[in-house]
């Protein structure tokens, strides 16, 4: 808490408004004057709240100290939440207030609290004394705890419905073992910059903005063409599933307690903005839009299970700056953000099992080797082993599970995948999660089968995670590829496809014609008609991993055939156009598309 305590010959005040946190007050209130007053300006903080007891005893043995120091005849609490930027929630600070007027009342003194949450115009003459303006910074005195030694998870191998100590498991894959070594805390960070981080700038994908915070980044048009694709992907994905797709805010009023007491889970990891009269959160993730819009639906049992999806564009997390690592971890990100509104656990866990599914296709359409962290509280373990071992079973391959002594998060389960990067560290991707806490605390009710509210569970899931953590997982899975062939991104995902290469002037207009034709069949095709030798330019597609390169002279003006150079097997084909086209649709079926995102001709392009 911090107050600003002035000796005053007179202070007058006027309320002009209420705010939406304004307490009721009668006609008197509204307008007041105080002679030969003790005015306690006081910000009531955030800190506070962690022992309000313990800040109202300092705060009153201060004041009083101050008041018979100046021998004043009255004190007047006076709410100014201009002393600090970080403050309580309204409720809090009411409630502190309150108190500190009703324990200065009870020791005898005469004391008058100006109305919380009213916009008011004060005049105050100082006395000018030595002691007549004076602060503090009332701060909240911890106490002596014992100390409660905390139980360790327990990690085992799930596997075939068995549990296996990972220290004794025969492990088939090495990225499930650097996993385990990773989280049982053996596998040691070695500080090393990881190699999507170059990539990402060699391929012209993304940067950093050196005029924003750390952990923001610039995104360059192959680097955008690929986030905008993920993002339709996980649109097809969520909404094939039954998901109803929603915006919200990015940011939030603290004075919500809701919000507040959910935000407070993230600690210091927040962006913070204030205003005149507000205290603002950018948010984190797309769970307080998501369970503000679900408290305000009407909801009956018939309608559960309910999902509704956001794509965050973007969320923030105030990451340490030693912390934050290429597309691994930004303060800035995009989330692609699924709450499920179950009526029970027993339903939770059938949606749980579908997006299980959902997840691991991810790992399937992304050509990325996920493995699974299974998380689950030793109660929920007890009550549903079954459904873990059957759940588990859904991976196809052996799952680490961590068993926690007890619930210390909103979540009773959860289950993460992971890719491995090129230095062998988890980067996590898609989660669910099972919370039991949300739909209480945002007062989310369905009406059930017998006409009574009823409070849901909801299960979080990113099929994905965050778009950035996904690049980069590519990028990474592309370091490890190039120790044994071509690197290179999903076909569906390349930002050019087919590369056209003429030999002479002569083959352009034809080549320009070619590439019309496969632009029409939605591929993402070029022509490089710049005054290079075939040798380079076919270097040059190389280094931007383009899966397919035909080279067009006069042999192709003559036939229909072309020899194509395939990146992902290193060989070189003879066919034609249509051969080509049916491939890349097969290559791509099911998958997003979007138009070339460049200039057809890389003549006319620009050296970001």
């Amino acid at each position: 808490m911090r107050i600003l305590l002035i000796h005053s010959d007179y202070i007058k005040y006027k309320t002009r408004s209420k705010t939406r946190i304004a307490e009721e007050i009668d006609d008197k209130k509204k307008s007041m004057q105080f002679e030969n007053s003790l005015v306690v300006f006081t910000a009531v903080e955030k800190k506070d709240e962690e022992d309000p007891t313990n800040v109202v005893e300092n705060s009153v043995k201060e004041v009083k100290d101050v008041f018979t120091k100046v021998k004043a005849d009255n004190i007047v609490i006076y709410p100014y939440a201009h002393l600090s930027s970080s403050l309580s929630s309204p409720e809090a600070a009411k409630n502190i207030l309150k108190e500190m007027e009703h324990k200065l009342s009870s020791d005898g003194i005469k004391v008058e609290r100006v109305p919380f949450g009213w916009y008011k115009s004060f005049e105050i003459s100082c006395k000018g004394h030595p002691l007549s303006e004076l602060s503090r910074n009332i701060q909240v005195e911890k106490k002596e705890e014992k100390k409660i030694e905390e139980l360790p998870s327990q990690f085992y191998i799930l596997s075939q419905g068995e549990l296996y100590d990972p220290n004794n498991f025969t492990y088939q894959s090495s990225d499930l073992e650097k996993l385990v070594a990773y989280e049982l805390g053996i596998m040691k960070s070695t500080g090393e910059e990881p190699p999507h981080v170059k990539i990402m700038r060699e391929k012209d994908l993304a940067d950093y903005e050196p005029s924003a915070d750390v952990g923001h980044l610039r995104w360059y048009p192959k680097g955008r063409l690929i986030r905008d694709l993920l993002a339709d992907y996980v649109y097809n994905l969520v909404t094939d599933l039954g998901a109803m797709p929603v915006e919200t805010p990015i940011m939030y009023d603290l004075a919500d307690d809701a919000i507040r007491v959910h935000a407070e889970k993230f600690g210091e990891r927040q962006y913070r903005m204030g205003t005149k009269s507000k205290d603002l959160m950018l948010r984190y993730a797309c769970c307080f839009g998501a369970f503000r819009l679900l408290s305000d639906t009407f909801l009956t049992w018939k309608n559960l299970p309910l999902s509704v999806y956001e794509l965050s564009t973007y969320s923030f997390r105030l990451e340490k700056r030693g912390e934050v690592v290429g597309l691994k971890r930004l303060r800035g990100f995009t989330m692609p953000d699924m709450h499920t509104i179950c009526a029970d656990v027993d339903q939770s866990l059938q949606e749980f099992d579908n997006q299980i599914i959902m997840c691991a296709q991810t790992g399937h359409d992304l050509e990325i080797n996920y493995e699974a962290i299974m998380r689950v509280t030793a109660d929920f373990l007890e009550e549903n082993r079954e459904w873990v071992m059957d759940s588990a079973h859904k991976i196809g391959k052996p799952v680490l599970l961590e068993v926690l002594p007890k619930r210390k998060h909103y979540w009773i389960c959860k289950m993460d995948f992971a890719a491995i990067d090129y230095l062998g560290r988890p980067i996590e991707n898609p989660t669910i999660q099972i919370d039991v806490e949300s739909g209480e605390r945002f007062d989310i009710k369905y009406i059930g089968p017998n006409e009574e509210d009823e409070t849901p569970i909801i299960i979080h899931c990113s099929p994905t995670g965050s778009i950035e953590r996904v690049i980069g997982s590519l990028l990474e899975n592309s370091a490890i590829q190039a120790q044994v062939k071509s690197p290179m991104l999903p076909v569906w995902l390349s930002p050019i496809q087919v590369r056209i290469l003429p030999i002479a002037e002569r083959h352009l207009n034809f080549t320009l014609k070619l590439a019309q034709e496969f632009k029409d069949q939605q591929i993402r095709v070029d022509v490089d008609d710049r005054p290079e030798t075939v040798g380079k330019k076919i270097r040059n597609a190389a280094s931007e991993w383009v899966p397919y390169v035909i080279v067009v002279g006069d042999n192709e003006l003559e036939s229909n055939g072309f020899t194509v150079n395939i990146r992902k097997t290193g060989e070189k084909a003879l066919m034609d156009k249509n051969d080509l086209i049916k491939i890349i649709a097969d290559e791509t079926r099911g998958m997003p598309f979007r138009k070339l995102p460049l200039p057809i001709k890389l003549s006319n392009r620009v050296k970001f």
